[in-house]
């Protein structure tokens, strides 16, 4: 297997990683006119390809114990079975993530999704292996999910008050000016409910 043995390659390597962190959203800018859904299953698709490729190549380069080949004939299958089911889930939750971006956007939906995979990776990952403050953990998860939700509530409303009707079906119009206008006027609203008050 190839492992870097200079701190620049180490490096490079690293950045290289960075910076395709979130290709699959910036790729699918450069494809107008093609659905959010199909769009991820050919990327998800090629990522394993790609995988795969470099697995049969930099992976399997000498015969170190960490070898692609000698690991999975090394691996015990019912770890490659949960590695495969991990990941069938981890794809099926992403597309249920990049439909709900389609639905109601990306500001509402990810602030949820990711609420949800926080909370839900923290209690596992403490009910597996008990390490930590279990109140300063669930006082930092609640903190986070609270801002996580409130963020998504607060654009909920400021989409819903924009928003359009199209074939029966309520949607997020998303036109910035808009957004912006509606902003002015509810801070609007707060001040002059504030100088009434006083």
């Amino acid at each position: 297997m190839f492992v870097p043995d200079a701190f620049p390659i180490a490096l490079l390597m690293m950045v290289a990683s960075m910076i395709c962190w979130g290709s699959w959203a910036n790729t699918y800018k450069l494809t107008k006119g093609y659905r959010f859904e199909l769009f991820y299953w050919d990327y998800a698709i090629g990522i394993f390809l790609i995988s795969l490729v470099l697995a049969l190549t930099l992976g399997s380069m000498g015969s170190t114990p960490e070898a692609f080949f000698l690991n999975v004939r090394l691996a015990d299958p019912s770890n490659v079975m949960y590695a495969m089911v991990g990941g069938v889930i981890f794809n099926v939750a992403n597309l249920l993530l990049v439909a709900g971006i389609e639905f109601v956007g990306m500001a509402v939906a990810f602030p949820v999704a990711i609420g949800i995979a926080l909370v839900v990776g923290v209690v596992l990952s403490y009910a597996v292996q008990q390490t930590g403050d279990p109140w300063l953990l669930g006082l930092g998860v609640f903190l986070a999910e609270g801002r996580s939700e409130g963020d998504a509530l607060e654009r909920a409303s400021l989409y819903a008050a924009i928003s359009t009707t199209r074939v029966g079906t309520q949607t997020s119009f998303l036109d910035r000016a808009a957004f912006e206008k509606e902003r002015e006027r509810r801070q609007g609203d707060s001040e002059a409910s504030a100088e009434a008050e006083s």
